[in-house]
């Protein structure tokens, strides 16, 4: 177990900051992801190349009803799972007005104001 919980518990913590970046566009006005700022930082994470692509294509897939993006391992599928569960808790814990807000800051590196 020891190899795989210790890649899993970064790349949880990356497959949340990918999907708040998304949702932060999707839910806040003005907002836009650069996808080349979340692959960054998977590299300066370490995560392993491709890894991005992977979590996006996981995110797509649970959020379209499998219209879009493709499944992937169970294990990416389970982290995508709980992160929604998270940001949705969030969400309705601070509001999505407060939650925008707290996610632009937190979320500087990987989102931009559009205009």
């Amino acid at each position: 177990m020891g190899a795989a919980s210790a890649s899993a518990e970064p790349r949880q913590m990356y497959t949340m900051m990918v999907l708040e970046a998304f949702a932060t566009k999707i839910e806040c006005p003005g907002i836009d992801v650069v996808y080349q700022d979340l692959v960054q930082k998977a590299q300066e994470m370490h995560m392993p190349d491709g890894t991005t692509e992977k979590v996006r294509n996981a995110i797509a897939y649970m959020h379209t009803g499998g219209k879009m993006g493709q499944k992937q391992d169970d294990d990416v599928m389970a982290e995508v799972a709980i992160a929604t569960q998270a940001i949705d808790m969030d969400q309705r814990r601070l509001g999505m007005t407060n939650w925008c807000e707290e996610h632009k800051k937190t979320l500087a590196g990987f989102i931009r104001t559009k205009g």
